[in-house]
């Protein structure tokens, strides 16, 4: 094993051990089709303005899509949709929308039932950055249930522990 296959898998393995919550990020292409996935690298960016960013992978299938849109919807899910966080992390190009309810909000964004949080966005920047892109987004409208979210904390994800709470 090389130098930087070790320091990769390294960074795997701390990375997987930091907690984070489990966002699917989505919006629709050209023609109008719902197109998403699973995303643990969100953060919030800004309060005045409203900005958060993700990043994808250059490799992703669905990355030239999110290059070519102009907003997209941060889908914060529930502790209790580990179903949809695994559909939606697929690499299979199945129907990932006709496996659970969602619907078009007023800004044409698809957004998913039942999640703790969503936030709709219009995107601001796209930053190239190694083996992502980075984007940046300022919130539009958002929305938040009374839910609690759901955490992916070494390749598990659930709710939050009862002892946090």
């Amino acid at each position: 094993m090389t130098v930087k296959t070790e320091s990769t898998q390294l960074f795997k393995e701390i990375m997987g051990s930091y907690p984070t919550g489990v966002t699917v990020i989505t919006t629709v292409d050209s023609n109008n089709k719902p197109v998403g996935l699973t995303v643990n690298s969100f953060a919030s960016v800004s309060l005045d303005p409203l900005l958060i960013l993700w990043s994808i992978d250059k490799n992703a299938g669905s990355c030239d899509v999110f290059k070519k849109v102009d907003k997209f919807s941060v889908n914060i899910l529930a502790g209790n949709q580990q179903e949809i966080c695994w559909t939606f992390s697929s690499k299979s190009e199945q129907d990932r929308f006709s496996k659970q309810p969602w619907s078009l909000s007023k800004n044409k964004l698809p957004i998913l039932e039942n999640v703790f949080a969503s936030l709709e966005c219009k995107k601001v920047q796209f930053i190239e950055a190694g083996d992502h892109y980075i984007l940046i987004g300022e919130v539009i409208d958002l929305n938040k249930n009374e839910q609690e979210p759901m955490l992916y904390f070494r390749r598990k994800v659930g709710s939050v522990p009862e002892q946090w709470e």
